[in-house]
Parts: structure tokens; C-alpha cells; sequence
């Protein structure tokens, strides 16, 4: 089925049937563009996606990069992309990517395939990646959890502010030996995420020392396999900087024959929806990731339909999510 066959079904020219499915048929009648629709939908006619993007010079797809599309918080995040986008009438092009290598190769897959703008989670991104490839080729873009990179769109959540949140729910359970896990070499809003949890307990006056650490991959393989070490420290509490790593945990203590909260305290950040399915239900700190991913495509979308717009930011809220993970201690 070509466009000329539905321009012979509905009798008008294959001009008329091209500006009325690109949008441009202000000037038909409704009677026309109608008819023009409801033979595309009987006869099963897809417009060409090479010859439509000629026609609109827009391909209207946006591009997203994501670390790791299993983990449940970015799975989360896609959906609010998704429904933007959908509202919008765009389609995101997704990939998981997580090394630089990989990073440049669906750049440049996406820049060949005309993506209008780009959405970005994944934390290798660097200035030199940007500056050479997405602005060299004059395509908007909207970067989360980056350390290199700041300027621009962005939506920004507080996460200096939940990493207190944490942090002041175990002070206020009498929890004074915590231990904090999270990955070595953390991205930006996870190094707020920490420096908030510890600078509720410097205020509290009980500073945590390096010593309070334990390093893990921020997933639940990761938390799993960081159990022995937070063991070895004693803590009656644990943070978390993902609800990932905290599932691990779980796992791990569990298995070495640890009850939570009985004996380990867990408190993890994201409130991912499996927080509510294991056992006991996860106490947390709520990222409205949906919602996330919805703003993220609206600004991106805004600055397609405006590229002088001054940089618009975003604030999300977030809130503690208490349930059964942590237990309280007495004096």
C-alpha cells in the first residue's frame, strides 16, 4: 500500500493525501480529511519514515541513554518518558549504555537516525563527548546525575535533602552505628545523597568516619556481594544510597542467618516498587521516578520548539517512605 494508492481510493492528489497526514490540511475540508483517514485506517497505509521526515524535517524521535534498563528506578523513569513523549506525539529511542565505548557508539546511531534531542542517565557522559558530538551537531540535550557536566536543562531533585531525610529517621530510631554503602566512584546526586547523610549526623554530633563505608555496585548483584563487609563492621543500621543495593543486602544478610530489622537495620533511597514486595517491606527514600522522566521529556521538548529559551530547571518533590525495615533502639 503506497500514498498513491490511497490518494486513488479518496479521490483527491498525492499532495492533498501528504499534507493532510502530515498535519498541514487546514485548507481541505473536514469532509476530505475525514475520508482521507478512514481509508488510511481500512487500507492500512504507514506513511514512509524517511520520506515523512523530508516533508516535517523533523524525525520527532528522542533519544535516551540509560545505565542499565533492569534496574526498576530507570524502568520507571522510561515509562514517564514514554508518556510524554506519546502526548507529544515523539518516540524515544532507547538504550541501555553504560561504558564510554557504548555511549558513543548510540551517539552517533542516533545522530544518523535524526534524533531531535537526547536525554541522557547514563554516567559516563563527559564534556568532550558533548561538546564533539552533541553540540557539534546542534542537538539539545538534557543530562541527569552527571559530575562533569551541569549547565543546561535539568531537573533537579534534592538529594542533599533525602540523604538527611535518611539519616535523621536513624538518628531518631537511636541508631549511632551505620554503615553507609554505596559505589565507590558515585555520581553527582549520589554524592549529595551521601553528604547529606552525613552532615545530618556531624549536626547530631556522632561524624561518620571513612570507616563507615562499604563500597558496592549499585545493584542488587552489588549489595549482595558487599554483605560480608558490612557484617564485619558491626552496625545495627545499614544505608543504602539505591534501593538496588539494598535488595541485595537483604539477600545477603538473610542468607547469613540475619533477621531485618531484629538484628540489621535497612534503609534504602528511590522507593522503587519491589520496596513493598520483599520481606520486611523497605523503608526508603521516594525519587518520583515517573514523574522524573515525564519533566525530562517536556524540557527537552520545550527547547526543540525554542531553542533560545534560557535554561529552564524543574524541582521535584521527595519524601521519606516509612515502613518495616527499621527498628527502633532503646536508649
Amino acid at each position: 500500500m503506497t500514498i498513491k494508492d490511497l490518494a486513488v481510493a479518496s479521490g483527491v492528489s498525492v499532495t492533498t493525501v501528504s499534507q493532510i497526514l502530515n498535519g498541514k490540511g487546514d485548507r481541505f475540508s473536514e469532509e476530505t480529511k475525514h475520508r482521507v483517514a478512514e481509508l488510511q485506517k481500512k487500507l492500512g497505509y504507514v506513511p514512509d519514515f524517511n520520506a515523512r521526515n523530508l516533508i516535517m524535517k523533523s524525525a520527532r524521535t528522542i533519544g535516551v541513554l540509560v545505565p542499565d534498563i533492569a534496574n526498576a528506578f530507570f524502568s520507571m523513569f522510561i515509562k514517564g518518558i514514554q508518556d510524554a513523549a506519546q502526548k507529544n506525539k515523539f518516540v524515544p529511542i532507547i538504550f541501555d549504555a553504560n561504558d564510554t565505548k557504548q555511549l558513543q557508539s548510540y551517539l552517533e546511531e542516533l545522530i544518523q537516525r535524526a534524533a531531535d534531542g537526547l536525554i541522557i542517565a547514563s554516567a559516563t557522559i563527559d564534556r568532550n563527548a558533548v561538546d564533539t558530538i552533541l553540540k557539534r551537531n546542534g542537538i539539545p540535550y538534557l543530562l541527569f546525575d552527571q559530575n562533569a557536566v551541569s549547565e543546561g536543562d535539568r531537573v533537579r531533585i534534592d538529594d542533599e535533602a533525602g540523604g538527611k531525610m535518611a539519616a535523621n529517621y536513624l538518628l531518631e530510631h537511636n541508631h549511632e552505628r551505620v554503615t553507609i554503602v554505596a559505589p565507590e566512584n558515585p555520581t553527582e546526586n549520589v554524592s549529595h545523597r551521601i553528604g547529606g547523610f552525613k552532615q545530618a549526623f556531624e549536626k547530631a554530633g556522632k561524624p561518620l568516619s571513612n570507616e563507615a563505608f562499604v563500597y558496592s555496585e549499585a545493584s542488587k548483584a552489588g549489595g549482595y556481594a558487599a554483605v560480608s563487609q558490612v557484617i564485619a563492621k558491626r552496625p545495627s543500621a545499614v544505608f543504602t544510597t539505591s534501593d538496588e543495593i539494598a535488595i541485595g543486602i537483604y539477600r545477603g544478610l538473610q542468607e547469613q542467618g540475619y533477621t531485618i530489622p531484629e538484628d540489621i537495620s535497612v534503609i534504602g533511597y528511590d522507593d522503587i516498587d519491589l520496596a513493598t514486595y520483599i520481606t520486611p517491606k523497605l523503608t526508603t527514600v521516594h525519587q518520583p521516578a515517573f514523574e522524573m522522566g515525564q519533566a525530562a521529556t517536556e524540557l527537552l521538548i520545550n527547547r526543540l520548539n525554542n531553542r533560545q529559551l534560557p535554561p529552564q530547571i524543574r524541582e521535584l518533590p521527595i519524601r521519606l517512605v516509612e515502613r518495616e525495615s527499621v527498628r527502633q533502639l532503646s536508649k
